[in-house]
């Protein structure tokens, strides 16, 4: 009798051991449940340090950052998909001048402006990019106008913009993109083989002059119904040759989204980003190493693009909706906004 009742207590035990592991198990599959959504964004990254940032560049930083947020987090909170929450917080940061992209766009050897916007369908793989382009307020517009009513992926110069201009996307005046601090920055180094990308701020006769961020601007985002968006925009950098296409418009290099794993947008020395095809081998490294999205940021970050001499950052979300960023500069404009109530904007490496 003793020997039944031993056998009988441990096949309980057994059991309730099982259904523990399994409810592990349940638990880390179903993670990401419905009506979780998310929005991460950057502003580029590089030489942010609070020496160069006084309080009210500190503010003025802050403030658009955040707006940026709301406007994609606002699209997410009323059921609306990724893609359009990517698009409105991209155009937030595109119509300021404090950012390298649309209205605060540098300026080439040439003295114009040349600006590359992507944006990327972690559903579908569907993406569609603009690169070159002069005229249009909006690039990320544009680039979703590539993806949504072409069968291409990336139109450069006038035939981006003579499909942008067809399909309604505001067009501007050169003159629009005017900033007297980007032809400050072009004339410190124009007629020479210097290039230089965008933002460490510092104060110069009350102007916010950002001569070494690496300027770009991009948005992540995952939607109520798990779906994940990436874009980018970028006016590249200041005084590059006429024609420099750099990682921003790259499917792949400066935005990849794959709802399998991750999304991603990158900010940085473009051309280390595309021969690392970086925001892929982020997203590979996830899939098939099976590394954690942290492990595989710093893996891309540090060991190759900083191993080739590269600078710059990134920021991800994943499938779960979980946020993750990394860069290998001082500091990196970012923040983020998540359904359970979470927000934060940073711009320092540590909130020291």
């Amino acid at each position: 009798m003793k020997k039944i009742t031993f056998l009988f207590l441990t096949f309980l035990i057994l059991i309730s051991c099982n259904e523990v592991d399994s409810s592990k198990n349940t638990k880390k599959e179903t993670k990401k449940t419905s009506n979780t959504f998310a929005i991460v964004i950057h502003g580029g990254a590089g030489g942010i340090r609070r020496k160069y940032i006084n309080e009210e560049q500190q503010k003025a930083y802050t403030a658009k950052l955040q707006e940026a947020l709301d406007a994609g987090y606002a699209v997410l909170e009323k059921n609306g998909n990724s893609l359009d929450a990517v698009q409105a917080a991209i155009n937030v940061m595109e119509n300021s001048p404090l950012f390298n992209a649309g209205k605060g766009a540098v300026y080439n050897s040439e003295g114009n402006q040349e600006m590359d916007a992507s944006i990327m369908d972690g559903k579908t793989l569907n993406a569609g990019a603009v690169a070159g382009v002069n005229h249009i307020k909006n690039p990320i517009l544009a680039a979703r106008v590539v993806m949504d009513s072409s069968k291409h992926v990336l139109l450069s110069g006038k035939g981006a913009e003579i499909l942008a201009k067809k399909y309604g996307i505001e067009m501007v005046d050169s003159s629009y993109f005017f900033t007297q601090k980007r032809l400050n920055q072009l004339r410190k180094i124009q007629g020479t083989e210097k290039t230089q990308l965008d933002h460490t701020a510092f104060l110069i006769k009350n102007e916010l002059i950002d001569d070494h961020k690496y300027g770009t601007v991009g948005a992540v985002a995952i939607d109520k119904n798990g779906n994940i968006a990436a874009g980018t925009s970028t006016g590249g950098v200041t005084n590059k040759k006429y024609g420099r296409i750099g990682d921003s418009p790259i499917i792949g290099a400066g935005t990849y989204a794959n709802n399998l794993t991750c999304g991603i947008s990158c900010t940085g020395t473009g051309e280390y980003f595309m021969r690392t095809v970086a925001a892929h081998e982020v997203s590979n490294l996830i899939r098939y190493k099976g590394l954690s999205p942290d492990k595989a940021l710093h893996e891309v970050i540090f060991n190759q693009i900083g191993k080739l001499g590269g600078k710059g950052g990134m920021i991800l979300i994943d499938k779960n909706a979980d946020i993750f960023w990394d860069f290998n500069s001082n500091g990196m404009f970012r923040g983020y906004k998540k359904s359970n109530g979470e927000s934060k904007v940073l711009m320092f490496r540590t909130n020291k």
